[in-house]
């Protein structure tokens, strides 16, 4: 045997991503060249270029790295690219707080951190790779834009946006925190643009279906979109006004025409059971009839405003506490005319969803019950819970929102809520006062967006013509370089010259539109480019043919919406517009969505975020390094640079290696969930990966090559050669399974079998070793690749371990004639002794003493009793 050595990760992984680069190891292979070998595609979702990856980002390529990495080793002709999400307001913060263009800072963040991806020896087939600030990409898209465009699905409309009155630009709804833009901290506003928006909406119904096909996504994924798609079936109502202020009675048209403000009120509900609960109709302070009253009524006028200062997303009018004015008008109910019922406006009521107008019926809904309790209005309950007592039941401080029995409601009475929602919607069209009907949660997807650094939108507009597609042969336009950010607002605004141009269609002088697209849009049809990036069409429709559907997409579930779902519309309309084959409209078959990387938080005696390096723990409590003064630490927290509790990658890589970062972000906790981040965790992985080298580097002289099938005789290496095909099982169906933590869990389990083996006085014959061996190299590398090739030189494999056929378990050996049995003593596990299945009690009692390790902790001991559970374990008993 040669002598052992220490293996030296950092030199063994420069050598090892050196040569699979000259190999070109990880290039896809076309179609033609594939043959008949099925494909992969396995992507994760790519980065934006923001400036450097911490060891919390690698998590997500690792993931998908090793499903790669697999899939090649099982035949497969995989495609695994990368490319840039690298257009966004970040590069504007950028430029003006570090005085640099956004191109150049977007660039040099891209060099950057493609060098750090490098590091973690991901294999990715690099020719793919693609930037969203390319103009060779964003050329493309703007193809797709015109193609939109002609087909219908791009139109121009008003809309609310969340306006950022110091910025002076249109922010998406995650760029509104706490009310205030994310990047001027200034108070949001909601204010009604026109703006280009996506016919999304004309894809719902699809869109809805389709996620019945998405067998291979997470249940709470599909649950989300179903919910923010949010097909609703229900009742239009129409409530007469029954009393209404002069101002409005006199309120007409300029031109003399009807007066639509008197009007009865359409209202959308999907529980029009609950009529005669209704206790307040609520209009949404936008609603037009609201709006024509605020013209008169300053107190009116002044609600709207304050709502107006809110920004227009769900989640922060839901945050919002919520208030509401009386409007001075009533309605007559639809089954009671003589009924009237007061109109107020509220703040919880979207102009966007249904007619924006509610009834409230606050027995059976929460929200409408703390509005009724904070404006002492008047309602009962109307759906009476299973075994409730009618003559006693009354509504507490919570609605009840579930199914029962209707009463307190005339000719519904004594229906169950679904019976009744049928026999209100019957009597309402009987009476002209109602119409079943379906909604739509979903809205249609607003694309402008007043910044520099994104896609501009192809389109002039001009006075004479209106809007005028840029013609095909002057694609790309382009951003202009000498731009300046000294301005709020938009810079492509400020420009002296570059939206001044000579309309396409008559020549007379014309703008260009300023707006540019969403960097949402640049995310949703990448993956159908990477299959040619230098193609001359968006797609290349053969190639895209072949590759999609995505076989495997990994990324973070905080893009279970948008991304995701704006990624199946296009691919829809893509394909409607014949810019891509894709029947089915999915874009990803499979879909994980990884859990975080986490770290603890440390904060200085001056409330500043400290860094990892900055803290030392010293018997057990935390100090700063520079000081010596006390630490606080704080809880796990996502890794993030905001909390300065990241590690950076090349720091970590440049000490430990990139296996061991791998290896760490993989281990102890299922993929779906946080992991923590630890340095003794670290440190833990660094050893283990040295006790794994050991057993490649403790292979006998002139052992067989590392394919060699072994058929030992003695009892200890048969043993051996079942471990290892019971590995290879367990962690082949782990890898398809995505159960990372537990197949890394079978690789140590088998090391420590492994290491007693090789150490014990009689080591498994030569040939058994080469193959274990062999078998471990082949599942250890889509975890540790850097690792899995030394040691799969070191055993005299040919070629680079991933050409190696991935191992299929013997299955004569997955069936156990054997069984290994713990040996305890004292409560602690001392050794391991492997015997025929129902071997007598006696006879494993005098294995068990025999064993050499657990002989050694007897020395000088007195046994008292041996335990024996049978085919379990041996509890040995000092006296």
């Amino acid at each position: 045997m040669a002598p052992s050595r220490r293996y030296a990760p950092l030199e063994a992984e420069a050598h090892w991503r050196a040569a699979w680069a000259r190999a070109g190891l990880f290039r896809a292979r076309s179609p033609a060249e594939a043959g008949d070998r099925p494909k992969a595609y396995v992507l994760e979702m790519f980065p934006y270029p923001s400036g450097r990856i911490h060891v919390g980002h690698s998590r997500n390529y690792t993931m998908g790295d090793v499903i790669a990495r697999f899939r090649r080793a099982q035949g497969y002709n995989v495609l695994h690219p990368m490319g840039w999400d690298a257009f966004g307001l970040p590069a504007e913060n950028a430029a003006m707080k570090h005085k640099v263009h956004p191109k150049a800072w977007t660039y040099e963040n891209i060099a950057t951190m493609k060098a750090q991806l490098e590091l973690l020896g991901l294999s990715i087939d690099w020719s793919k790779e693609l930037a969203t600030c390319d103009p060779a990409y964003y050329a493309q898209q703007q193809r797709i834009f015109q193609a939109f465009l002609r087909e219908g699905l791009v139109h121009r409309r008003k809309a609310k946006v969340n306006w950022d009155p110091v910025e002076q630009t249109v922010l998406a709804n995650e760029q509104v925190v706490d009310g205030r833009g994310w990047r001027s901290g200034a108070p949001v506003e909601s204010r009604e643009l026109e703006q280009w928006s996506v016919r999304i909406t004309a894809f719902a119904e699809d869109l809805l279906a389709g996620l019945n096909t998405l067998e291979r996504w997470p249940d709470k994924v599909r649950l989300m979109q179903s919910n923010w798609i949010g097909k609703s079936e229900g009742a239009r109502v129409w409530w007469p006004l029954a009393t209404v202020p002069d101002s409005l009675a006199a309120t007409a048209k300029e031109d003399g025409g009807p007066n639509h403000a008197l009007d009865p009120i359409e209202v959308y509900t999907t529980r029009p059971d609950t009529l005669f609960g209704a206790s307040f109709l609520a209009l949404a302070p936008d609603h037009p009839l609201t709006q024509t009253i605020a013209q008169h009524d300053p107190d009116v006028a002044a609600f709207c405003a304050q709502c107006a200062s809110v920004g227009t997303s769900e989640a922060e009018i839901e945050k919002a506490e919520k208030v509401g004015i009386d409007l001075g008008i009533t309605v007559r109910h639809p089954f009671d005319p003589t009924w009237e019922l007061p109109v107020w406006s509220a703040n919880f009521v979207l102009s966007t969803y249904g007619s924006g107008a509610i009834f409230g019926s606050p027995g059976g809904d929460q929200r409408d019950l703390d509005f009724a309790r904070k404006y002492d209005l008047p309602f009962k309950p109307v759906v009476l819970p299973p075994g409730a007592d009618p003559a006693t039941y009354a509504v507490g401080t919570e609605a009840f929102t579930a199914d029962g029995t209707l009463f307190n409601s005339g000719f519904l009475d004594g229906l169950s809520t679904r019976e009744g929602i049928k026999r209100a919607i019957a009597a309402l069209e009987a009476a002209g006062l109602g119409a079943a009907t379906t909604q739509w949660r979903l809205r249609d997807w607003g694309v402008s967006r007043q910044r520099y650094w994104g896609c501009p939108i192809p389109v002039v507009h001009c006075s004479d013509c209106g809007i005028v597609p840029v013609p095909d042969a002057e694609l790309p336009v382009t951003l202009p370089e000498d731009v300046t950010f000294d301005r709020a607002g938009n810079p492509l605004d400020h420009h002296p010259t570059w939206k001044h141009v000579p309309c396409p269609s008559c020549a007379k002088p014309a703008r260009r539109e300023t707006d540019t697209l969403d960097t949402f849009v640049d995310s949703s049809w990448y993956f159908a480019r990477y299959p040619d990036p230098a193609a001359t069409a968006p797609v290349d429709k053969d190639l895209a043919r072949y590759w999609l559907p995505v076989d495997q997409y990994v990324g973070g579930v905080e893009h279970a919406v948008l991304h995701l779902l704006y990624a199946r519309f296009m691919s829809r309309a893509m394909h409607r517009c014949g810019l891509i084959d894709l029947p089915g409209g999915e874009p990803f078959a499979g879909l994980f969505t990884q859990g975080m990387v986490v770290h603890a938080t440390y904060k200085a005696a001056d409330g500043e975020w400290l860094s990892p390096e900055e803290v030392e723990v010293v018997d057990g409590n935390a100090i700063e390094v520079a000081t010596g003064r006390p630490v606080k630490v704080g809880g796990l927290e996502k890794m993030s640079k905001s909390q300065r509790n990241v590690v950076d990658l090349d720091d970590f890589v440049g000490q430990l290696g990139a296996d061991v970062a791998r290896w760490v972000v993989l281990s102890d906790s299922p993929p779906e969930r946080d992991v923590e981040w630890t340095d003794a965790g670290a440190q833990n992985a660094a050893k283990f990966l040295q006790r794994l080298w050991a057993g490649f580097d403790s292979l006998p002289e002139g052992a067989p090559g590392p394919l060699a099938v072994g058929s030992p005789t003695e009892p200890s290496a048969r043993d051996l050669r079942r471990r290892a095909h019971q590995m290879v099982a367990q962690i082949t169906g782990d890898i398809e399974g995505f159960r990372f933590n537990k197949a890394i869990a079978a690789v140590y389990d088998f090391t420590n079998h492994l290491r007693r083996a090789q150490e014990s006085k009689t080591p498994p014959d030569a040939a058994t070793q080469a193959e274990v061996l062999g078998l471990l190299a082949r599942v250890i590398a889509p975890f540790l690749p850097h690792l899995a090739d030394e040691g799969w030189q070191r055993l005299g494999g040919e070629g680079f371990v991933i050409e190696a056929p991935w191992p299929v378990a013997d299955p004569k050996e997955l069936v156990s004639d054997t069984v290994a049995m713990p040996v305890q003593v004292a409560g602690k596990r001392r050794g391991e002794i492997v015997v025929a299945r129902d071997t007598p009690e006696d006879d494993v009692r005098t294995a068990a003493l025999a064993d050499p390790e657990v002989a050694r902790f007897l020395a000088g001991q007195t046994v008292a009793k041996v335990i024996v559970v049978p085919n379990r374990i041996v509890n040995i008993v000092l006296g």
